[in-house]
């Protein structure tokens, strides 16, 4: 990351989300004060220290352990750690193995390898509705089905940063939402251009309820988790610590590498 490169991005996000009248911030003098503020420590963070933990997904051990649910195929080939399911079958979601704190900054790089059609989501704070590990076996198997996600025995947030579905044509925003109510909490501004080939870098900020999304450099979600009844739905309060998992729906074809994590808690 280049210095300032999230401060100059948050910057056109609030602009956009202004025009859009949707992003947290805009209206708020204080809270646009402490949206630069959690920009501009996240981007130190990821320059001066080293990250907690580094998975450059350029072959299988660096993901040992991580769990997929859903019918789907990873390979690694050039560097990069591609998924899908074999004739488009499933959706699926790979998650990582370990429980990530709850304020942490996260950053990898996508390619698209099939424009066709595709959705990508990044599920975080993920753990059970009653507190336990997402992986505990009293809980109901999982198959990458989205309602087992979003309406069912997990709670968690998510942001769609990538669609390209048939059932939204046209649609390009950022959503996220918080589970397991499937609370629209914040829609964004525009994420990965749906025909785009280009490398992309995502930077995903939690600060314990405060919420950050960056393409590249531009801000696409920002979001302050301080009102738990959206309309008319109380979703609780600000979910914690738990586990991050990447999400395909059954279209998509694309390749990870270079994630990181900073666990953000002794910098705020």
């Amino acid at each position: 990351m280049k210095t300032l490169r999230l401060w100059r991005g948050l910057a056109i996000g609030l602009s956009v989300c202004a025009a859009l009248a949707g992003c947290s911030g805009t209206d708020n003098p204080e809270l646009s004060e402490r949206s630069a503020s959690l920009a501009v420590k996240a981007e130190r963070v990821v320059a001066q220290v080293e990250p907690d933990h580094h998975y450059p997904l350029v072959d299988a051990s660096d993901t040992a352990g991580w769990v997929m649910e859903g019918d789907a195929r990873v390979v690694f080939s050039d560097g990069w750690m591609e998924m899908f399911s074999p004739e488009q079958a499933a959706h699926h979601v790979y998650w990582l193995d370990k429980d990530l704190p709850e304020s942490f900054i996260a950053t990898w790089e996508v390619q698209n390898l099939a424009v066709e059609a595709g959705l990508l989501i990044v599920f975080f704070a993920a753990m059970g509705a009653d507190g336990e590990d997402i992986f505990d076996p009293s809980l109901p198997a999982r198959d990458g089905t989205f309602t087992q996600y979003t309406e069912g025995d997990i709670k968690s947030y998510h942001i769609s940063y990538y669609a390209n579905v048939e059932h939204e044509p046209g649609r390009s925003h950022a959503n996220l939402r918080k589970n397991n109510t499937f609370s629209l909490l914040q829609s964004g501004a525009d994420g990965i251009p749906t025909q785009s080939t280009d490398v992309h870098q995502l930077t995903l900020i939690k600060a314990d309820n405060h919420i950050q999304m960056f393409v590249d450099d531009r801000l696409v979600i920002d979001y302050v988790d301080d009102q738990p009844v959206v309309e008319g739905v109380d979703t609780g309060p600000a979910l914690g610590a738990g586990k991050l998992g990447l999400r395909q729906m059954q279209w998509s074809h694309f390749r990870y590498r270079d994630l990181k994590i900073w666990d953000l808690t002794p910098h705020l």
